[in-house]
């Protein structure tokens, strides 16, 4: 009866909840400083390893070796030949290094080669004709004669880079724009699916590797301008001036206007996508409708001849047989006379 008395009474219950409240608040301030937050200590940790990777990155840039590595110099005996004779000043091309770009030629080491190439294969080719002309095989042609030949091996040896820099620049902006629409298409597709433009770009970068590797190298590049260009415009700008192509122009400006302006990306793609496809369907269309026309002259040289023998050939046997017989019927009546 005591301890009832006692559990019962006002003064203890009062006593107790005080010390279950007094417990409870001290819990409660003091459980933050024993509580173990993983997601900020995980926080942390990511914070000072990108420091430490920051760090060790500043210590590269600075150091001998990263410079070699990122900035790329052309360091060639070419190279040495060109600034010692200052070639680039006395064969200046003001378009040469965007067409070296547009045909995949990247670096220094190209514009070596190619103004090397246009000062020494004029001095090859023109020495080259003279020994063949005048110690190798004369072939009987008069003084005027070889003089044009060894000229015309001199322009030859002068305008042969260029002429085989256009060939390079034609042969990528066709395998490119065969391979451009479909990769169009599967860019609608991923924009669509929610990713974001530049992540399209690495997608269908590699994709469209086996279609056509010059277009994959080419969305890969802008992938790249796209995450560390200041101003993303200059991503599309140079993406269209590396290919050269009115069809990614017209994408270009697309999207130029979609960053812009905040246009949707999927309705601007669909419309480029399809007059892209129709631009292609016009150019084989064209090519087959020039294809009489180039087959002419090889018809007039290689078929009509056999035509004409195949067809000539029985009658003129069987007339000269008749002239043959007709001689031999005359001949035989003769001697019987």
């Amino acid at each position: 009866m005591d301890w009832v008395k006692f559990l019962t009474d006002p003064v203890t219950l009062a006593s107790g909840f005080a010390a279950i409240a007094s417990f409870a608040t001290v819990l409660t301030l003091a459980a933050p400083a024993f509580s173990n937050d993983k997601l900020t200590s995980r926080l942390k940790a990511v914070s000072n390893r990108r420091e430490e990777l920051r760090k060790k990155s500043r210590a590269a840039l600075e150091g001998e070796a990263a410079k070699k590595t990122i900035r790329v110099r052309d360091t060639s005996m070419m190279k040495k030949f060109v600034d010692k004779l200052d070639l680039q000043k006395m064969l200046e091309d003001p378009g040469v290094l965007k067409k070296l770009v547009q045909a995949g030629l990247r670096g220094p080491k190209p514009v070596s080669v190619f103004y090397f190439c246009r000062f020494s294969l004029p001095i090859v080719f023109g020495i080259g004709a003279f020994i063949y002309l005048w110690f190798v095989n004369d072939h009987d042609l008069q003084m005027p004669m070889k003089i044009a030949a060894i000229v015309f091996a001199f322009a030859a040896g002068f305008y042969g880079p260029n002429l085989y820099l256009e060939n390079l620049i034609t042969k990528r902006r066709t395998s490119i724009m065969r391979a451009f629409p479909d990769s169009l298409d599967m860019m609608l597709i991923c924009v669509e699916s929610g990713m974001s433009i530049e992540l399209a770009f690495a997608r269908v970068g590699e994709e469209i590797g086996t279609a056509s590797a010059e277009l994959s190298e080419e969305l890969a590049l802008t992938t790249a301008e796209l995450s560390y260009l200041q101003d993303r415009r200059m991503a599309y700008v140079n993406l269209a001036e590396r290919t050269n192509h009115p069809g990614v122009k017209g994408v270009a400006m697309a999207l130029t206007q979609a960053e812009k302006y905040g246009t949707p990306l999927g309705s601007a793609l669909r419309v480029m996508a399809k007059e892209n496809r129709e631009m292609r369907i016009t150019e084989a269309e064209k090519k087959a409708a020039a294809l009489p026309a180039k087959l002419t002259v090889p018809m007039i040289v290689f078929f009509l001849p056999v035509l004409f023998l195949v067809i000539l050939g029985p009658a003129f046997i069987k007339i000269d047989a008749m002239g043959f017989m007709g001689d031999k019927t005359k001949k035989e009546a003769t001697e019987k006379k």
